[in-house]
């Protein structure tokens, strides 16, 4: 028998009929995609350049350390570094704060990533269960780590 052959008497699934109601194409269209990458983009060149973000080097300086070790803390998921479009990374200065700086490599685990993209839009956007402010300045403003730990740890799995 053929690999590709299916035995008599098996059931295949046929395709089902799609409703009246059901949209055509339940897929972005080639269009909306590309506008959805160079939106992408854009707002990751603007987030580059916003006034916040800081060379390794800089990093280095306020961290009291080396640029190699910011290097290590980045690929460790201990701190926050996103890569610059000419080299090196850039990273949100606010970071070595204390009051968020002892969380990150705990946020980072919990979210299953070291990814700095994913770490700074978890940080930065919005959460209802924080009262719609974002776990970054939920942790400026005190409220117990282990709750936003509880929200990426439910948003990484």
């Amino acid at each position: 028998m053929n690999t590709f052959a299916i035995p008599s008497g098996s059931l295949v699934e046929t395709p089902r009929r799609r409703s009246a109601h059901a949209p055509a194409d339940t897929y972005a269209s080639e269009a909306q995609t590309v506008a959805l990458l160079r939106s992408g983009a854009a707002y990751r060149r603007e987030r580059i350049q916003a006034a916040d973000m800081v060379t390794t080097d800089e990093a280095a300086e306020l961290a009291g350390t080396t640029r190699v070790t910011i290097n290590a803390w980045i690929k460790a998921g201990r701190c926050i570094g996103v890569a610059h479009l000419r080299r090196g990374y850039k990273l949100p200065r606010w970071q070595f704060e204390p009051f968020v700086f002892p969380h990150l490599q705990p946020l980072s685990q919990a979210l299953g990533s070291q990814d700095g993209w994913q770490l700074l839009a978890f940080l930065e956007s919005p959460h209802p269960a924080l009262d719609g402010q974002t776990p970054r300045v939920a942790l400026e403003q005190g409220m117990d780590a282990n709750r936003v730990l509880g929200l990426a740890t439910a948003e990484g799995h």
